[in-house]
């Protein structure tokens, strides 16, 4: 009988063409009608997981060798996934919205890779197939519409919502959290349908917030009754038979306790220290056995695989374990019998592992302890009674407190990294609602325990990957070296510097002397969480590749039983080894063998999904403690830096975002590098780690975010940014309007007159009324931030020229009009003549409609305005030409003595005059803002912003034309989204700001960067 493999591996070979099924029959020499049957149905059930692939021409061939990925899908709330392959070797794949093909977040499919970037780096990919579906159950919040409803998913990453039609609603009404379970899969600008098939409750209902969570992550809730009856079986004590028949070693004379916090249930770990004859030191490690009781194969076992692990919610426990186990027989419970699996080890006097014993045994501790009162005996600190009820203990404590110490010296002598974070615990009323919010404290006697916990797993791991038995691994790969590097870099701005070793790797000893230097300065936290960030995730392996953050070259997973299922599954292959003298037979060695990669994979994801909800928990329930603290003010530390605001981290750990549009008094340029935002014209700059100050502004029970905003900042006035004197932006409109214009101007004999103008740009930092002035030759109009204005004038043969200046505040615009020569006579709009006109209009920046210039001309003359936006109009008569630059760094129009319309991206312009035309596309550049004006009213680099943003490390961060995602025809300002889908920091927020819209005047296509999540992606 031919087996799966045998077709995989025929198919991995080097020489293998794609073949139909008529070929692969042959090839195997498949002869009987049974035999034909089996094999079909072999390839149906290869093809259906993945392992295989039929191609259209209905040939079979493996997905790697037709330029096919598999893996899971990541998606992201804007629209866009990437693909994180199975195979750790081949780099993840961006896939774009439009190329999803129903897949959804966390789907295992085919992918397809499409493009790659220049020098081989970012693949791009399309959806090609769905392997497996992850998402069959949707949570979220009904919302009917009589005849239809939709479902708008509590997940973001749900980004379309689901559709419900009325004979599926079963009851459901607007405002309910219901589950939904899905019919069809959204097709092209379909959306998937579902069919209510739970209803939580209304979504403000006590309680109905946490059990969403529960059904958004899929947690099982309720054992199944076979699981229960199984449970149920477990005896409630321990006979003496059992304990001689299993030849267990009986330790029930030691003086072993179990030491655990308050209010913990589940106690699976004891501890003893002794002092041993030839001066060295015991220490006993004991586990509870839970593999006795959940045997492999059973409804337990079934159970507790899918479960993965324990989940710790604010306010309940999800157990991998019915608490019949995990509460009673497999308890460490005080002055009771209880099976354990033991680790023994002999540490000599320089702290070497000389002697080491794995064994089952039968133990009775002597106290359940806590925490608190094993740090209070050790300092000091203990009540009389609490010193004289365990005074027959305190030598074994002293002597765990000295051995813990040097066992975390050693630790971190050889370069482990000890993060050592804040945790909070939030404390909640009966009803669920939170009360307080306050620091875990992490005592001698955690970090006791801890590092005890520690050598057993390492003696463990050691002792079975010698013994080249299949077994359960816990590793922390070494991180990626450009992350490291984008650290080194980061951490050079506070003034640290880092070495690296052969070949500029960085050992985990660097990283920990980094720790050391920073301990209880400002940046501390911060810097500890950029370098987390900066390293991979630990996971489960059936191989060992050791433990970067521990540096342990044998690290796995022995302590923890109860709550974690590949703790259980090693607690097995010991059992058997050791029943089987050290060994194991050859067809169990390759069973286990073949089962450890997929134990290992399914472990790893449900421990993924287990820290996922305990932050959606606890997310929802900060947000639910800050809701009655909207107006108060706190203290806390810048804690990250992105394109669209910075998160700001209290001293209770809540976290909340001050956007970058609330940001008013600049506009701020993210420096990703540097993690900062560096105002333009201020140079005022907000760093990861800097103190702040912030009042609490919004909270969003809906997404379960805190927004803060600075106290010094002034507030942002509904329906746009009141720029003074009446002019003001409003929405997409830009300005409000021209107040007026100017009446006339004209040339007389050679002699330049400007009579009075009305209007202008009206408002703080405009044009201002033009007072009439005469002079010779050159005529200059300056207005101030104030309207104050100033001119000059002279009266000339030829020439022209006028130059306005206005300053906001915020960013400096700058504006050229009315440049002109004739033939005998010259003015500030125009110049006399009849024969030929004129005119010409450049405008930079991005955005739509913030403002418009207007002029008549006639005659030989030319003007020249910098401005921005769309709606800029010019008309001549006989021959005449009007140029237009607009948009976010490209797009030109042109019209030759003509009529017609030419679009650039961001912007459009428009001119009208008598004759024939053409409209042509061009390409528009952008020159970055600088504090110093060049001749001739251009903008050029240089200035003191610069040699400021050079003194801090920040170099400059200018982006230009495709650093969003698809092309659009203008921003609105202070309306809901960038126009045209531009991704990235605009859509984070709702709007742009007045400091992004005014910059935009003066520096044309410059967009905030990219967060470095990915978000800014454009289709190739």
């Amino acid at each position: 009988m031919i087996k799966e493999n045998e077709i995989v591996s025929l198919m991995q070979e080097e020489a293998y063409k794609p073949m139909s099924y008529k070929e692969l029959e042959k090839h195997f020499g498949i002869g009987s009608a049974n035999e034909f049957k089996d094999f079909i149905k072999m390839l149906n059930q290869l093809e259906e997981s993945g392992h295989i692939v039929r191609s259209p021409n209905d040939r079979y061939g493996v997905p790697e060798r037709m330029n096919l990925v598999r893996g899971k899908l990541q998606a992201h709330a804007k629209g866009f996934a990437f693909l994180i392959p199975e195979d750790r070797e081949h780099p993840d794949v961006y896939i774009n919205a439009h190329d999803l093909n129903t897949a959804m977040n966390g789907d295992i499919v085919f992918v397809k890779v499409t493009s790659r970037s220049q020098g081989g780096g970012r693949l791009e990919g399309e959806v090609v197939r769905v392997i497996t579906r992850a998402n069959s159950q949707i949570v979220g919040v009904f919302q009917s519409q009589d005849t239809y409803a939709f479902v708008i998913a509590d997940d973001k990453r749900v980004t379309r919502d689901i559709f419900i039609p009325q004979h599926a609603f079963m009851g459901a009404v607007s405002g309910q959290k219901v589950v939904v379970k899905i019919v069809n899969y959204p097709e092209g600008r379909s959306a998937a349908e579902g069919e209510v098939i739970e209803i939580l409750g209304h979504k403000d209902d006590p309680g109905v917030d946490i059990l969403a969570i529960i059904r958004k992550h899929q947690l099982p809730e309720a054992f199944q009754p076979e699981v229960l009856a199984e449970a149920d079986a477990a005896p409630d004590s321990i006979t003496e038979e059992e304990i001689i028949g299993q030849g267990r070693r009986d330790l029930r004379a030691k003086t072993i306790v179990t030491i655990d916090g308050e209010d913990a249930k589940d106690l699976d770990d004891a501890v003893n220290v002794e002092l041993l004859e030839n001066g060295n030191v015991r220490l006993g490690v004991h586990i509870a056995d839970v593999s006795y009781y959940v045997r492999e194969g059973t409804a337990l076992d079934i159970e507790a695989y899918n479960r993965g692990c324990s989940v710790y919610l604010t306010d309940r426990v999800i157990p991998m374990l019915p608490h019949r186990l995990s509460n009673g027989i497999c308890s460490l419970n005080p002055q009771v019998d209880r099976l354990t699996m033991s680790c023994e080890m002999e540490f000599d006097q320089d702290l070497k592992v000389v002697n080491h014993e794995i064994f089952t045994s039968v133990i009775k501790t002597k106290e359940r302890m806590t925490y608190t009162n094993v740090r209070k005996l050790l300092t000091g600190e203990a009540e009389p009674e609490i010193v004289e009820k365990y005074a027959y203990l305190m030598e074994d404590f002293k002597r765990m407190e000295e051995l813990a110490a040097r066992l975390r010296s050693r630790r971190m002598k050889r370069g482990a990294i000890d993060f050592d974070f804040e945790e909070s615990k939030i404390l909640v009323d009966a009803e669920g609602k939170p009360t307080d919010i306050v620091k875990r404290e992490r005592s001698v006697a955690e970090m006791m325990i801890e590092e005890f916990m520690l050598a057993a797993n390492e003696t463990v791991a050691e002792h079975f990957t010698w013994l080249k038995v299949p077994f359960l691994y816990r590793v922390h790969e070494d991180p990626d070296a450009e992350k490291l590097m984008n650290f080194m870099e980061f951490v050079t701005t506070f003034g640290y510097a880092m070495r690296g070793g052969k070949g500029g790797a960085i050992h985990a000893r660097s990283l920990q002397a980094l720790l050391e230097d920073i301990k209880g300065s400002p940046e501390e936290t911060v810097i500890s969480k950029v370098m987390l960030r900066s390293m991979k995730q630990a996971k489960y392996d059936a191989q060992s590749l050791g433990h970067f953050g521990l540096a342990a070259e044998f690290y796995s997973h022995f302590t923890s039983p109860i709550r974690r299922y590949p703790d259980l599954v090693i607690h097995r292959v010991i059992r058997e080894v050791l029943e089987n003298g050290g060994t194991l037979s050859d067809k169990r060695h390759d069973y286990l063998a073949s089962r450890m990669n997929d134990i290992a994979q399914q472990s790893s994801e449900r421990e993924r999904v287990a820290v996922d909800a305990e932050r959606d928990t606890e997310a929802l329930k900060k947000a639910q403690y800050m809701l009655d603290k909207v107006g108060e003010e706190f203290e806390g530390i810048i804690s990250s830096v992105t394109g669209f605001g910075m998160f700001i981290e209290l001293d209770n750990t809540v976290e909340g975002l001050i956007r970058l549009s609330d940001l008013t008094d600049d506009y701020y340029n993210h420096h990703e590098k540097q993690h900062a935002l560096i105002g333009e014209r201020t140079s005022k700059i907000y760093r990861l780690g800097d103190s702040i100050k912030v009042r609490v502004a919004r909270v969003s029970m809906e997404d379960h975010t805190i927004d803060f905003e600075l106290l010094d900042m002034k507030p942002r006035k509904e329906g746009g940014f009141n720029r003074g004197g009446g002019g003001q932006f409003k929405g997409a409109g830009g300005f409000k309007g021209f107040r007026g214009k100017t009446e006339n101007s004209r040339a007389d004999k050679g002699k330049g007159r400007s009579e009075k103008g009305k209007g202008g740009y009206k408002g703080k930092g405009g044009f201002a009324k033009s007072q009439p002035v005469v002079g010779q030759g050159e005529s200059t109009n300056k207005s101030d931030a104030s309207g104050n204005q100033v001119n000059r004038g002279d009266a000339g043969t030829g020439q022209g020229k006028k130059r306005g200046r206005a300053d906001n505040g915020a960013a400096r615009r700058i504006e050229m009009a009315a440049r002109g020569a004739a033939e005998g006579a010259g003015g500030t709009e125009g110049a006399a003549g009849t024969e030929q006109g004129r005119r010409r209009s450049r405008g930079k920046g991005r955005g739509q409609g913030q403002g418009q210039w207007q002029g008549n001309g006639q005659g030989q003359g030319e003007a020249q305005g910098q401005g921005q936006g769309q709606g800029r109009r010019g008309q001549g008569q006989g021959q005449g030409r009007a140029e237009g630059f607009a948009g976010s760094g490209d797009g030109k129009a042109e019209h030759i003595a003509g009529i017609g319309v030419g679009e650039g991206q961001g912007g459009a312009f428009q001119g009208n005059a008598a004759g024939q035309g053409k409209s042509r596309r061009g390409k528009g550049g952008t020159k970055p803002w600088s504090d110093k004006r060049e001749k001739g009213g251009k903008i050029g680099e240089g200035g003191s912003l610069r040699q400021r943003l050079q003194s801090v490390g920040a170099g400059r961060t200018d982006s230009g034309v495709g650093r969003g995602g698809e092309r659009g025809r203008g921003v609105s300002l202070g309306g809901e989204a960038q126009a045209g889908g531009g991704g990235g920091a605009a859509a984070e927020r709702s709007g742009m700001d007045w400091a992004s819209g005014v910059n935009a005047l003066a520096k044309g296509s410059r967009r905030r960067s990219d967060d470095g999540d990915g978000s800014k992606k454009r289709r190739r």
